[in-house]
């Protein structure tokens, strides 16, 4: 098909009845920035392109490798060696030839400003809290939503409005008073052990995970596991938020989120408050003897 015979509302036929016809123009006048099209990142722009999202804004600093392609949703032998974001944006073009799309590789950080304020809802697909904690805190002062998930090896999801508490507040990171881009490895290793904590302790996370290997990437001395599966699911969960975002319906999860387990067919959704209270001990200094062995 080329681009002169490309019909967007034959493309997007079989969408209505999901949503309505008026609710498919509200996706195709949307922007969406999705910060990362790595695994999550990009499992989501996979389901947000084939959805008939309008404008999707892209940004990465990496290039495909093969050890992306056990879950990368644009990673394939042809890739391999090309940039993630403008890979991305070339086979997406393939599926809708109508989509706009804006790519920006190391220098978004220097446009972030007018990259949230032109977009509708903030997908967080990075791995760098750096980054995490800039998407955030211009996303919180640009009145904007940010989806994200877990490192964790279920599938997650958590949707965090204006004002909520940014993950940095709720999970306790050391780096509220620190640049986004003035992090220490002592913090970010805190701020991870601070992630894992809340994993560990909100899902049956610890069931599903070699435990081993799970504490040298605690210590830095691996990459984070990562498994196709858990991957495009948890890409399929944030596209169902963006979409309820920019459709103005409630979202399926809050700031605190949720945890999909499939190996048992259920939700896992956070302890309440007094129980968390009284597993936190026993749960940080599991976690801290993982790391230390």
């Amino acid at each position: 098909m080329t681009k002169n015979s490309f019909s967007y509302s034959e493309f997007t036929t079989r969408n209505i009845g999901f949503v309505s016809q008026a609710e498919q123009q509200m996706l195709q006048d949307a922007t969406v920035f999705v910060c990362g099209t790595g695994g999550m990142g990009g499992a989501c722009v996979f389901a947000l392109a084939r959805a008939g999202i309008g404008h999707l804004i892209l940004a990465d600093i990496d290039a495909f490798e093969i050890s992306n392609m056990n879950r990368q949703a644009f990673a394939f032998l042809d890739t391999e060696g090309q940039h993630k974001a403008e890979a991305t944006r070339d086979i997406c073009l393939k599926i809708n030839p109508e989509l706009k799309i804006t790519v920006y590789k190391e220098d978004w950080t220097a446009h972030i400003d007018e990259i949230i304020s032109a977009s509708a809802i903030v997908v967080n697909g990075t791995d760098d809290l750096g980054a995490s904690l800039l998407l955030y805190r211009t996303a919180k002062a640009e009145g904007k939503a940010v989806i994200d998930a877990y490192a964790s090896p279920l599938p997650s999801i958590y949707v965090t409005q204006p004002g909520d508490p940014m993950p940095e507040e709720r999970l306790g990171y050391p780096t509220l008073d620190t640049a986004w881009d003035g992090l220490t490895d002592a913090q970010r290793g805190e701020a991870f052990l601070c992630e894992a904590e809340h994993v560990a302790l909100h899902s049956s996370s610890r069931h599903h995970i070699d435990f081993e290997l799970a504490g040298e990437v605690a210590a830095g001395k691996r990459s984070r596991m990562s498994f196709a599966p858990m991957v495009l699911t948890t890409g399929n969960l944030m596209a169902y938020e963006v979409i309820a975002g920019v459709l103005g319906k409630s979202p399926g999860a809050d700031y605190r989120g949720w945890f999909l387990n499939p190996h048992t067919g259920r939700v896992e959704r956070p302890r309440n408050a007094l129980t968390a209270m009284i597993l936190r001990p026993f749960v940080r200094r599991f976690l801290r003897q993982i790391m230390a062995d």
